[in-house]
């Protein structure tokens, strides 16, 4: 054990930080510096009883650790597989939902269609007197504003005609002016 101080006493550790190292090569990383460390501690020299369980117990620890972040791995791609399970299952049943809204739709559709073919066929009397009594007021409106157009017009022509008259009267008393001013 003495022995393990005194060396770690003349090698620092080097330690990487997660961010130092990328995602993709953290593992091997990892790896690599467990591999150092077992290489380190198997290669002390000393043949002590004391090395022998530390390096027995540092490569337990390790094969433990590695262990237990290969089933964290595992447990973490079942969950996302269960997810994608999830999503899909949910993605199917409102698949069901929208499909089934949608062939209601379609027979209130063609109910309605149905009921629209009849009362155009079936009763002109109710329908069909509505309609004609409308299309009448709407007819008697563009009368009135087609009469309405025609008196404004003939007014128009009224004006202009006087304002010709007027300017024509204008142009005669300036000439009477101008022959009596000289």
């Amino acid at each position: 054990m003495s022995s393990l101080l005194s060396r770690s006493k003349e090698q620092p550790h080097i330690r990487k930080s997660a961010s130092d190292s990328s995602p993709a090569s953290s593992t091997a990383t990892t790896k690599g510096l467990r591999h150092e460390r077992l290489s380190r501690l198997s290669s002390s020299g000393s043949s002590d009883l004391s090395n022998d369980k530390s390096t027995s117990h540092a490569e337990s620890y390790f094969l433990r650790r590695e262990n237990r972040l290969s089933a964290k791995k595992k447990a973490e791609e079942e969950t996302a597989n269960n997810d994608y399970k999830k999503m899909y299952e949910k993605a199917i049943a409102t698949n069901q939902r929208l499909k089934s809204r949608l062939e209601i739709s379609k027979q209130e559709l063609s109910v309605i269609q149905d009921q629209l073919q009849r009362a155009q066929k079936g009763k002109p009397g109710d329908c069909g007197s509505n309609m004609l009594e409308t299309e009448k007021k709407e007819s008697w409106s563009l009368k009135k504003r087609i009469s309405d157009m025609e008196e404004q017009l003939k007014v128009k022509e009224e004006l202009k005609m006087e304002n010709q008259r007027l300017k024509d009267e204008n142009g005669a008393l300036i000439r009477v002016i101008t022959k009596l001013s000289k």
